[in-house]
């Protein structure tokens, strides 16, 4: 038995994160403990993944970030480029492994958070907190009390929602022989791929130099493909898209992200809160959720010290979160094409105020006119729809 007045359930990005910003000292704040929980080596422990944000100026994370950029291409289907730069923000990669070893060192060299491998199994409700049973690897029963719980293990499934669709790519870690690469800039979303039936595809290129990138092979739609047919389209991508004729494969990633309208519990027990994807840290239009995580952790981080009632914030604004509502139904029912909304809002929204949008810091009347620049009225109808629609489990 431990005894702790934080437990963190899961070492991904929102648990590090969490850990991370508890393990240092704050001017002011009452000093913690923590426990980190994360799980054994083996299928609890996710794959490395990439992550991206964007920012300005320098950030938390600068020191794991593998590449970052400042400028952004669009490509649509009839191949006509959108280029912007987005200064000063800066759009940032980081690589998991990277993430892992920061947080790690910094965990270490501070000594607030006690890191524990153990399988998690029962979180009980023990006023004034809870009770988290685990199982270590050699199989001893663990268990930690604890004033505050932070959950940030992934959902069996999403939430009862209107509407579910999922982001699922695969991506190729390529090497070319010869110069292939702009390092200045991300190409975000590259229409010159065959779309679906339903939803859209597109390609995604991360360059970390003129030879090397993260190139992936992404669509929206109900259901992941199988690995032939990514590996199919990655080859088409590469070799009819890009031109690439000599490249070497030097790793993979794969991933699946649910896009959805669902509401997340944020608490399950009067000390036990979700963080993260699990907590709805995701926008739901983009899949991104780096950035709302770290919204969510650092809010937790400051009430915990400050003595508050640590309730995670919603990662996302209302009106953000009814727009991106919409829009996933306009995707799902066909009402709009999607490279042809994507393109049309990246041609005729700046950049940076696009990126502001969808990290919810834009003001009303900059949204208003972001949905001016729309397909109105299949906009409009999709949002009547969608008012009418019953929240069901994802099938």
């Amino acid at each position: 038995m431990f005894d702790a007045d934080v437990v963190i359930i899961g070492a991904g990005a929102a648990g590090l994160s969490l850990a991370h910003r508890l393990a240092r000292p704050a001017p002011g704040g009452r000093p913690l403990s923590a426990v980190l929980l994360e799980a054994p080596p083996g299928p609890l422990r996710p794959p490395a993944r990439t992550w991206c944000f964007w920012e300005a100026g320098p950030g938390r994370w600068d020191p794991a970030v593998r590449a970052s950029w400042t400028r952004l291409r669009v490509h649509s289907p009839d191949g006509r480029p959108i280029e912007a730069g987005i200064a000063p923000l800066r759009y940032k990669m980081l690589r998991s492994d990277d993430f892992e070893r920061l947080v790690g060192r910094d965990l270490a060299r501070h000594g607030r958070v006690r890191r524990i491998e153990a399988a998690v199994g029962d979180v009980e409700a023990r006023p004034p907190g809870a009770l988290v049973h685990a199982r270590a690897p050699d199989g001893r029963a663990l268990a930690v009390r604890a004033r505050w719980v932070f959950d940030s293990r992934p959902l069996t499934g999403p939430p009862p929602a209107r509407t579910t669709l999922l982001q699922h790519f695969r991506g190729w870690f390529v090497r070319t022989r010869r110069p292939a690469f702009d390092a200045d800039r991300v190409d975000l979303m590259d229409f010159r791929t065959p779309q679906p039936a339903r939803g859209l595809s597109f390609g995604y290129v991360l360059p970390s130099g003129p030879h090397e990138a993260l190139v992936e092979y992404t669509e929206f739609s109900r259901a992941p493909l199988t690995g032939p047919a990514y590996d199919r389209a990655l080859r088409h991508y590469t070799a009819t898209v890009l031109g690439l004729d000599a490249f070497e494969v030097v790793g993979t990633e794969t991933g699946v992200i649910p896009m959805t309208d669902a509401v997340f519990a944020r608490r399950t027990a009067p000390s036990v809160f979700r963080i993260g994807a699990a907590g709805g840290a995701t926008r739901p239009a983009t899949g991104y959720t780096f950035a709302g995580l770290q919204r969510q952790t650092a809010a937790v981080a400051e009430a915990l010290r400050r003595g508050r009632g640590p309730l995670p914030p919603r990662a996302h604004p209302t009106r953000a979160r009814a727009m991106d509502a919409v829009l996933l139904h306009a995707l799902d029912s066909g009402l709009v094409d999607g490279p042809a909304f994507f393109t049309g809002l990246f041609g005729r929204v700046p950049a940076t105020r696009l990126l502001r949008f969808l990290d919810g810091g834009t003001r009303l009347g900059e949204e208003i006119g972001i949905g001016l620049r729309t397909p109105v009225r299949p906009m409009l109808r999709a949002a009547a729809e969608v008012a009418r629609l019953p929240r069901r489990p994802a099938p």
